[in-house]
């Protein structure tokens, strides 16, 4: 273990980017504890082995629990990877109420507890909080938050807590996230190429893929100094639309399937608001000394290549 060390506390670590988080940090040589709401580390989807580390079973919305956790571990770094990411569904009048604890209630108690015991904390936003108008990447600085559907209501107020309880803060806003251990867009795309010879994908949403393979380890980066402040990270390789991604991704995967571009007003199957400009601009983490992340392509090619798909 090398001298620098730090104790790390990741959440949500069963989904995507917390599985890599926990990965990077462990090969750094971090004491990385992961925590999530099941009673057990369940790694990946595929029961692939995942690196030894400590675990603690953590409902988040649960105050009291969350501080004596925060108490037992004395974290040096917390990094916030567990929400509620389900976009149509938080749209329920049912689940408004758990989406709003979830991501937004359970976060001010984290950043509450990282305050009081000193520790510096990444929290994981999203582009959704703003209202995706326009064609301009939007500069992580900037203010103009608009958010068009509960998930980036809620997200915003979980910015809004990091920001106001704490100095020593990363809020790293990412989007249209694919990583081994979850659900995302290609995995969809593929599901469905067994069974559709042709498929509609929507192309006026622009925005830019992101590998949580690659973003971990800029997590990792990023806790390693005190270079606080807002960032957008997605991987490098230009700003596409939900239909390009869709068309390199049969490609790559040898899948013969005839993609059509419709507007999202056409395709008609998401209850929440998507915004249409999920441009981000990263410039501040060159800025800031921080290496980009590899072009999506690359992203698209080492995912399918380690999922076993190519």
């Amino acid at each position: 273990m090398k001298d620098e060390a730090m104790r790390v506390l990741v959440t949500g670590v069963n989904g995507q980017l917390g599985h890599d988080v926990m990965n990077e940090l462990d090969k750094r040589g971090h004491v990385a504890i992961g925590s999530d709401i099941t009673e057990g580390y369940n790694g990946l989807a595929d029961g692939s082995a995942v690196c030894e580390a400590p675990y603690v079973q953590l409902d988040l919305t649960d105050g009291k629990a969350v501080r004596r956790v925060i108490r037992m571990i004395r974290p040096q770094a917390i990094v916030h990877c567990a929400a509620w990411t389900a976009v149509d569904k938080a749209e329920d009048p049912a689940v408004k109420d758990k989406v709003w604890a979830v991501n937004a209630g359970a976060t001010r108690t984290l950043a509450e507890a990282a305050a009081k015991c000193g520790a510096k904390m990444v929290y994981i936003s999203t582009d959704y909080v703003f209202d995706g108008q326009g064609t301009e990447p939007w500069d992580p600085d900037c203010k103009a938050y608009a958010p068009l559907n509960v998930y980036g209501q809620t997200k915003l107020a979980g910015e809004q807590a990091v920001a106001e309880l704490l100095e020593k803060y990363f809020i790293v806003r990412i989007a249209w996230v694919f990583g081994k251990n979850g659900q995302n867009f290609i995995r969809t795309m593929l599901r469905l190429s067994e069974t559709h010879d042709s498929l509609r994908v929507v192309n006026d949403q622009i925005g830019t893929p992101t590998y949580t393979f690659d973003l971990a380890r800029l997590l990792a980066d990023m806790i390693e100094t005190d270079k606080y402040g807002y960032y957008h990270a997605t991987n490098e390789g230009g700003y596409i639309s939900w239909y390009d991604f869709a068309c390199e991704i049969f490609r790559q995967a040898g899948r013969n399937v005839s993609v059509t571009p419709v507007p999202t007003a056409e395709y008609g199957a998401s209850v929440a608001a998507r915004p249409f400009n999920s441009r981000l601009d990263k410039s501040k983490l060159t800025a800031n000394g921080f290496a980009l992340l590899p072009d999506w392509k690359d992203a698209l090619h080492r995912y399918l290549t380690e999922t076993g798909v190519i």
